[in-house]
């Protein structure tokens, strides 16, 4: 690269080139103010920048020598602006309405009345490949994020790492002098590297970002979230008792952020990431928030998709020759459910409703704060509604959502049962106590006017969101849509262009892979410029499409995400035998008439142009997004031990990194106690509200809990209390062979070697207890296990642990130092 100590006449004839018209005014500006300032947009330099020279004057004693600071380096015009990107998650096209919804979006509404609008701007179809886009500008299996971290695989483009030529935002940022933070989900590290002695390279720290307050995974309960400081776990600062909620503590995290940049550091312009777990699952949000919406989806999901189509015509939002397709194979239409279920169904909309409507007001906390320090007009706000389509994962409406991950059975009325035994009825939905989603149908009525939803890579539905940016000192406010075919790996370059900053060759000694994305700048200040993105690939776990000049041909896939798993379908796929779609987007702004029948030849060569683009961006084997999620889960990142030495106190170990006890992992945990009269508290655990494995003493009786999801609990219970002093406790888990995706498991405690009880766990889970939960010795921290303690969490022993010893066996032996 070209060094910045070029003179000043030079980089700013540079400058002036290549900086797009509407910027030039500020430009200029900026240099007759300072025109000793290295403004405007240079010839990318190697990053980080070299040291500034020293202008002190050595002799040989301080008599004859002067002290002088190196000169500080300004690399950004004066006037540079702030950047905040919020992105919420799994948020439907049809869900707000800013644009013709039935929820209720401020903040959207807000930023869309200072800026511009675009109705054709896509993600991946889910979330961790969509976020790894958006702060690289490279497509995601580009850079390894083909798939979500937990189901990554050897294939390059699976791997869930980010590599070092695929510098970040926040990276390049902060080496030109911004404050950068991320707050709320952070789903791009590995999850065997999730130790708190890392490394640390793939936290949010590590790609660039100088602080983050969130948490790293794809989910986390918003009452009891399992949080990260930068690379510490830390604990909530308050409890959901005393009126906690995460997504608004991320807001004033955030807050707190922007007034400590200018308290401290006003010279310094900030990047903020602002990604809220919400509105992903589960579905938690203060009961005040869900009664606002009681009896606005009584129509059912139907009539609701087509009220929102009506609304987003009328409005200009979708173009009025837009046709709305029927609902889709394998889903249940509102006259189909039974009218003792619809109460729940409305329920589980309301809450949903109202955690969007909240979530939107605390991003809108943000842009207050922005407004209150006077930084708004000179802030460029990119406001993204999700990073997918709404998700049909809550499948026929749930109060654990794990329930569809592990392939569990389930029906409505069985989890309505549940809920009213074990939580008292429908107010227990959107609070800690459940991890509640609603029925897949819901999710394609929000994706309105589109097919399919989120997982979906063939359809809009899955991947199209509305987006839209302010910048008030720039961006002329225009409330024509701009329909210019956009992806979220354009953010990247639209943003480095904003600033005025070319992305760099080499960073810490890496070269740099180009940037896919392509700026979306020349939008701004005219709604019908020609679109500048000739063509972009798509792609899920085997569902597929490739965009190419006004024209799009996609393939469905295997999985169907709000059908239960087609085993055969599955197993006998073969991307060879898919048959492909088309559609002349022109006149098609909604996927609604297939072509493919009447045009093969056209089927044919778009057909070549996703091989292309996918042998170009690491999408190939196709369906690699499968391999350890179904396929092959044994071969899914895991830890390597098959033995473990832990001790009292070691806690917020990650699932993929502690003890496994999900199906065929036959186990026998052995603890050294030293337990008191009537000794209560967890001995160890893992896993949550959603599903876990619990092993804990009450009032001297020895527990051990298996909870696969809260539909199917499982306890065996010492026959009699055991007494004070010191004992070796062993739990023993068989899995005998089976071929169930859920299989049986035998539970046994054993003290000091007599066999003292036993369950049968019926049903077992097959990959995770929960996205985010730990595995903790001595307590339960977090959303609880087992209900027996939930209101005495986190449930310290009261005793002493001297060692907890975990090891797999094989499931049908019996360890000779246990006595039956």
């Amino acid at each position: 690269g070209v060094s910045s100590c070029q003179p000043a006449s030079r980089l700013r004839s540079n400058s002036a080139m290549s900086l797009p018209l509407l910027l030039l005014p500020l430009l200029a500006a900026a240099e007759r103010s300072e025109p000793s300032v290295a403004n405007g947009q240079l010839t990318p330099p190697d990053l980080p920048f070299p040291p500034m020279p020293s202008d002190a004057i050595i002799g040989p004693t301080l008599a004859d020598s002067v002290n002088r600071w190196p000169p500080k380096r300004q690399p950004l015009r004066k006037d540079a602006p702030n950047i905040v990107v919020i992105m919420n998650d799994d948020v439907g096209y049809g869900a707000p309405d800013t644009f013709g919804g039935p929820i209720h979006t401020p903040t959207l509404s807000k930023i869309a009345s200072h800026g511009v609008t675009y109705n054709r701007f896509h993600t991946t179809a889910i979330c961790s490949p969509t976020r790894a886009s958006l702060i690289t500008g490279r497509n995601s299996h580009h850079v390894g994020a083909g798939q979500i971290t937990e189901a990554a695989s050897g294939f390059p483009g699976y791997t869930g790492t980010i590599p070092k030529s695929a510098a970040t935002m926040a990276k390049v940022l902060s080496e030109y002098g911004y404050d950068t933070a991320a707050f709320g989900k952070w789903h791009n590290t590995p999850i065997d590297n999730l130790f708190k002695s890392g490394p640390f390279d793939q936290y949010p720290t590590g790609l660039g970002f100088r602080y983050f307050y969130g948490f790293i995974a794809g989910e986390t309960s918003q009452y009891e979230p399992r949080l990260f400081e930068n690379t510490n776990p830390i604990e909530p600062p308050r409890t959901p008792e005393e009126g906690y909620h995460l997504t608004e503590d991320m807001a004033n995290q955030a807050i707190n952020f922007i007034r400590s940049n200018r308290a401290l550091t006003p010279d310094r312009p900030f990047f903020i990431y602002f990604a809220p777990g919400g509105t992903h699952g589960p579905h938690h949000v203060h009961k005040e928030w869900a009664d606002k919406y009681k009896g606005k989806f009584d129509m059912g999901w139907e009539k609701l998709r087509n009220i929102t189509y009506q609304k987003q015509k009328a409005m200009g939002w979708i173009p009025a020759s837009t046709e709305l397709p029927p609902i889709e194979e394998f889903m249940q239409k509102w006259e189909e459910i039974p009218e003792n279920e619809k109460a729940f169904q409305l329920r589980l909309m309301e809450v949903y409703a109202g955690y969007l409507e909240h979530t939107d007001t605390q991003d809108g906390k943000v842009i207050e704060e922005l407004e209150r320090q006077g930084l708004f007009n000179n802030t460029l706000v990119i406001y993204i509604l999700g990073d997918n389509g709404a998700s049909a994962e809550g499948f026929h409406g749930t109060i654990d959502e794990l329930l569809t991950e592990n392939s569990l059975p389930n029906t409505a009325q069985q989890q309505i049962e549940v809920m009213d035994r074990d939580f008292g009825g429908l107010d227990a939905l959107g609070s800690k106590v459940v991890d509640n989603m609603y029925h897949s149908s819901w999710a394609w009525a929000l994706d309105s006017p589109f097919k399919s939803t989120k997982l979906v890579a063939a359809h809009f539905g899955g991947t199209r969101t509305p987006m839209v940016m302010s910048w008030p000192k720039v961006i002329q406010h225009d409330p024509t849509p701009r329909s210019q075919f956009h992806h979220v790996i354009d953010v990247a370059p639209t943003v480095y262009e904003a600033i005025g900053i070319k992305f760099p060759q080499h960073v810490e000694g890496m070269q740099q892979m180009p940037l896919d994305g392509v700026s979306m700048v020349y939008t701004w200040n005219n709604a019908t410029a020609e679109g500048r993105k000739s063509a972009q690939y798509f792609e899920v776990m085997g569902s597929r499409g490739i965009y190419k000049d006004g024209w799009f041909a996609s393939v469905l896939g295997p999985r169907i995400p709000w059908a239960a798993t087609n085993e055969t379908r599955m197993k006998e796929w073969s991307p060879d035998t898919d048959v492909w779609e088309l559609y002349d987007l022109s006149k098609d702004f909604s996927q609604a008439k297939d072509l493919a029948a009447q045009m093969p030849e056209k089927v044919a060569k778009m057909k070549e142009i996703f091989m292309v683009e996918a042998t170009q961006n690491k999408v190939l084997p196709i369906g690699a997004g499968l391999y350890t999620i179904y396929y092959h889960p044994e071969e899914g990142p895991h830890s390597p031990l098959t033995e473990w030495n832990l001790h009292e106190g070691m806690t917020r170990i990650a699932e993929s990194n502690a003890p496994g006890y999900h199906s065929r992992q036959s186990s026998l945990s052995t603890i050294d106690v030293d337990l008191p009269e009537n000794g209560s508290g967890v001995l160890f655990c893992v896993g949550g509200t959603s599903a876990g494995f619990s092993v804990y003493f009450d009032k001297g009786y020895l527990y051990a809990e298996y909870m696969a999801t809260l539909l199917y609990r499982y306890i065996a219970k010492s026959t009699q209390p055991v007494a004070a002093g010191k004992h070796k406790i062993q739990v023993r888990l068989i899995y005998p062979k089976s071929e169930s995706l859920y299989p049986p498991a035998d539970l046994t405690l054993f003290v000091d070697g007599a066999n003292v009880g036993w369950v049968k766990v019926e049903k077992s889970i097959r990959l995770v207890f929960d996205a985010s939960e730990t595995f903790d010795v001595g307590m339960d921290l977090g959303a609880p296990v087992s209900l027996s303690y939930a209101e005495r969490a986190p449930f310290k022993f009261n005793g002493k642990i001297e060692l907890l010893n975990v090891k797999y066996i094989n499931g049908t032996s019996v360890p000779r130092d246990v006595v039956v």
